[in-house]
């Protein structure tokens, strides 16, 4: 029982600093700041084309302006193929289903144009016109080529003298009678 009263002045003694450590704090706390709410995001506007699938309207399909259809190889199901260039790149075939660059697949394939999904967008990539094309007979014969311009005469410049190694003095070229006058080259400047 000795032992009591010593455990009573610790266990008040505690309870005094925690006493006086919470209303310390809270007399010396500093003033609380007016916290502004964040402003509000703008109003999103309303797509109406977006729309306009729901309820029988043709949806608008984006016109893609970075890739050239060269040709298309039709089939039934999944066995079509695209012929597709990107950026003025070489061509390359594709079938349904695959990558033309990353997130960019091909959809589907049509005997003129080709679905293209970018990034869950649908883009619709038309074949060229055939306007200068002529749809012919395959056995036709060749139409005749007009002749190619005349090209001027070529140039020909006389050969250089040899070079002598010993004490003989040079040989002077002959004309060939063969050989054309020569021509001043206008590249030529003295």
């Amino acid at each position: 029982m000795k032992r009591l009263p010593l455990i009573l002045t610790v266990l008040a003694v505690v309870l005094l600093s925690a006493s006086l450590a919470y209303w310390g704090l809270q007399l010396f706390k500093p003033q609380q700041r007016a916290i502004a709410a964040p402003p509000p995001p703008p109003p999103m506007g309303i797509n109406l084309d977006a729309a306009k699938g729901l309820f029988g309207g043709q949806v608008a399909v984006a016109v893609v302006s970075n890739y050239q259809l060269k040709g298309v190889v039709a089939a039934r199901g999944e066995d079509s193929a695209a012929i597709i260039s990107v950026d003025n790149k070489p061509a390359v075939a594709l079938a349904v289903g695959k990558e033309v660059m990353p997130g960019v697949l091909v959809k589907e394939v049509h005997e003129k144009h080709v679905i293209l999904s970018e990034g869950g967008v649908i883009k619709r990539v038309d074949l060229p016109s055939d306007a200068g094309v002529s749809s012919g007979p395959a056995n036709a014969p060749p139409t005749p080529l007009a002749p190619l311009p005349s090209a001027p005469p070529p140039i020909v410049q006389p050969a250089p003298p040899p070079v002598q190694t010993s004490g003989q003095p040079p040989a002077q070229p002959q004309q060939n009678a063969q050989t054309a006058p020569q021509r001043p080259n206008p590249n030529d400047r003295q």
